[in-house]
């Protein structure tokens, strides 16, 4: 059962097109990863799907309602499909147990000792249960995007996107962040995920997007897209990944 649809989305900022005609829709449950090359309009595909940009034609319907509707809260439907984010972003004059209760507390309204239990319960899931003091600055990179999903989660969400979650990190901390992910797949989290880490995409995914250049080139199962490319940009793309 689809629970995001994406109909022919086009972005354009000032005469260059960046999206055009993406078309595609978001299982329940599913782990859906995009892969491309730098500039392909993967990150910019996720934020007008968050709302971060505005889309210059198309539609984007989550759980059957058009999210252009102009009665549309905003900020409820982001604590409904969240973002974990390559930079983190979160609040460097918060803890750790405060930046994972602050959107629940303005957004969801809940009270504080809900959200307290929330926090620590995706803390703990993300085993960073014994920080839950610490400031951001204290924390390692594989750490904060960690808390950053762990925020994410107490959202309740019913679909999170991944924008190259693990870009921003040393190699070594790499592995810790998709850990967690594979942890959420396997919990039937829905996800949309882009990534460069190509086995996290083979191996996790249900399905996999390719795009070049603003559109989508390839859609298909892990196997036909790693396997059996059909297109020769996508057969390209991955040749460079191989070994």
């Amino acid at each position: 059962m689809s629970i995001l649809e994406i109909h022919h989305l086009s972005k354009t900022f000032g005469s260059h097109e960046v999206l055009r005609d993406i078309d595609f829709q978001v299982n329940q449950g599913d782990v859906t990863t995009i892969i491309g090359a730098s500039g392909s309009g993967k990150s910019t595909l996720l934020r007008c799907i968050n709302l971060l940009e505005e889309p210059t034609s198309g539609r984007i319907v989550f759980e059957g309602k058009d999210v252009d509707d102009s009665d549309l809260d905003e900020a409820a439907y982001r604590s409904k499909v969240g973002m974990v984010f390559q930079s983190f972003n979160l609040f460097n004059n918060m803890s750790v147990i405060e930046n994972c209760m602050i959107g629940q507390i303005k957004v969801l309204r809940r009270d504080k000792a809900a959200a307290r239990t929330k926090a620590l319960q995706y803390l703990e899931h993300v085993g960073m249960g014994a920080y839950i003091n610490a400031k951001p600055r204290q924390l390692s990179g594989g750490q904060k995007q960690r808390v950053a999903i762990a925020r994410a989660l107490a959202m309740d969400p019913a679909v999170l996107l991944f924008d190259e979650p693990t870009s921003a990190l040393d190699p070594e901390m790499v592995g810790e962040v998709l850990q967690v992910m594979q942890q959420l797949a396997e919990s039937g989290m829905t996800m949309l995920v882009v990534t460069h880490e190509m086995r996290f995409a083979e191996e996790v995914s249900k399905r996999v997007i390719f795009m070049a250049d603003g559109r989508i080139e390839e859609d298909g199962t892990p196997e036909e897209i790693f396997r059996h490319p059909k297109s020769p940009k996508t057969a390209d793309f991955l040749s460079r990944y191989h070994g």
